[in-house]
């Protein structure tokens, strides 16, 4: 099976699959209950996979060889991540296509999971002046500046993930009881408060910045139509703040490895870091005790003929 999917050709079995990739995001939302981004990501994903497939069509010939192929050299050149995220995804198509009777035989077991060893590395924050930066970069004298201001604020101030960003909507936000309603991983929908530097930022983009529309998401385009911003949009605005400040195209998710590693040194626990990033696990949370210098110290042993 071909596994070279470029642009062309997924634009070419899009309409194709566009019925199939509809019945698809319903049954993730019906049937699994997953988050409207979740269905979004799960959708992109399977496009690509029909792509290289060879359409909808090809869906009732697939084996456990051709599955398994595709993985094979869809991981060949992307990150991790990148194809753990065509793992589950792929996953949920291959369960959809067997429960809706378009494979004779379940096929999800056979695509293989990706080696990769859980806390490894360290997680890679950004510098109290890097951030500063990304925020000063912000044209406030422009409707798109004082938007992409309070999303980069927001990032910063509350760790929100991108996703979580771009899912607000105006009546997440308590001004009087200055919280705000974040929707985060399972719709799980917990409130926070506002710090003051964030709040400022949200307020200057609603009455100085944001476009009268029916939309009811806080952060939308700036020109007609007026639309909510997606996940990918809130990525574009990190990548476009991390050029004007002259820095190496980075992550959204820095800013929240940047808060835990920062309260982690003004005296925070991993439990009260795990509460502010909403972590479900403490499994996730425990990547940070790598960086948490005051409770590693006293395990350091002294090197050999040192007087300390």
């Amino acid at each position: 099976m071909e596994t070279d999917v470029g642009a062309g050709c997924v634009r070419a079995a899009e309409g194709d699959s566009a019925e199939l990739l509809a019945e698809f995001r319903t049954w993730l939302d019906r049937e699994r209950g997953l988050s409207p981004v979740s269905v979004r990501c799960y959708s992109k994903q399977a496009r690509y996979f029909l792509a290289a497939a060879g359409g909808p069509d090809a869906v009732s010939r697939l084996d456990a060889g051709r599955v398994t192929a595709f993985m094979v050299g869809w991981s060949r050149d992307c990150s991790t991540g990148a194809a753990k995220a065509m793992v589950t995804s792929l996953r949920s198509f291959l369960r959809f296509a067997h429960a809706t009777g378009k494979t004779a035989v379940p096929l999800a077991g056979a695509v293989p999971a990706v080696a990769s060893w859980r806390l490894s590395g360290l997680p890679r924050g950004l510098g109290s002046a890097e951030i500063e930066m990304l925020l000063a970069g912000c044209d406030q004298e422009t409707a798109s500046g004082l938007r992409d201001h309070a999303i980069l604020s927001l990032l910063a101030r509350l760790g929100l993930r991108g996703a979580e960003a771009a899912g607000l909507r105006l009546d997440d936000i308590d001004w009087r009881a200055g919280e705000i309603a974040v929707t985060g991983k399972g719709s799980r929908v917990e409130r926070l408060p506002l710090p003051a530097p964030a709040g400022e930022a949200l307020a200057d983009w609603l009455t100085g910045g944001r476009p009268q529309c029916e939309s009811r998401a806080v952060f939308v385009t700036v020109r007609r139509p007026y639309r909510p911003l997606t996940p990918e949009a809130v990525r574009s605005v990190m990548g476009r703040a991390c050029e004007r400040a002259g820095l190496e195209r980075r992550g959204a998710h820095r800013f929240r490895h940047a808060l835990a590693t920062e309260m982690l040194r003004a005296g925070a626990s991993l439990p009260e870091v795990g509460q502010v990033l909403r972590h479900r696990s403490m499994l996730s949370t425990s990547l940070y005790a790598k960086v948490d210098q005051n409770a590693l110290r006293p395990l350091a042993r002294a090197w050999p003929g040192s007087t300390a």
